[in-house]
């Protein structure tokens, strides 16, 4: 039982938990699922080279990434017991605090969505085309290095 729930992953700016919410309250008439599991990427106040972190200006090539997100999506369903996914990951400017990327997923037992949520979010950060610039307090900038 596959569910598409976002064929573009992207939002505009830092992601509301009101999507959040909305996307668990969705699956309430959905009896089949027992289990969800949810990865919530947030905006760190790093200091690099004594300068502090203010926010991240998400770029990428939409179709590319929206490609990438969706080979993985399938990857994921046809190794793991889930039963639906959501992905949003924010593009431009998301402030230190905010939510910029949101996996969430749902399968039939805890087994299911506690396997399937690292690997589905290790993937995505090693081979979506999705890039960040860290903007500093005095608004100098460096590309991102993901750990």
């Amino acid at each position: 039982m596959k569910e598409y729930k976002v064929k573009n992953i992207f939002i505009e700016g830092a992601i509301p938990p009101e999507k959040i919410a909305q996307s668990i309250a969705n699956h309430q008439s959905k009896t089949g699922i027992g289990a969800h599991d949810i990865f919530l990427g947030q905006v760190r106040a790093d200091e690099i080279d004594g300068k502090k972190v203010t926010a991240i200006e998400f770029s990428a090539q939409q179709e590319m990434a929206n490609a990438v997100c969706h080979e993985i999506r399938e990857t994921v369903f046809e190794k793991f017991p889930v039963h639906c996914m959501h992905i949003y990951h924010s593009i431009g400017r998301v402030g230190v605090g905010e939510l910029c990327f949101f996996v969430f997923v749902s399968s039939g037992h805890r087994e299911g969505v506690f396997e399937s949520l690292p690997f589905l979010v290790n993937e995505i950060k090693a081979k979506v085309p999705i890039f960040g610039k860290e903007i500093f307090e005095d608004e100098t900038h460096q590309w991102k290095v993901n750990k």
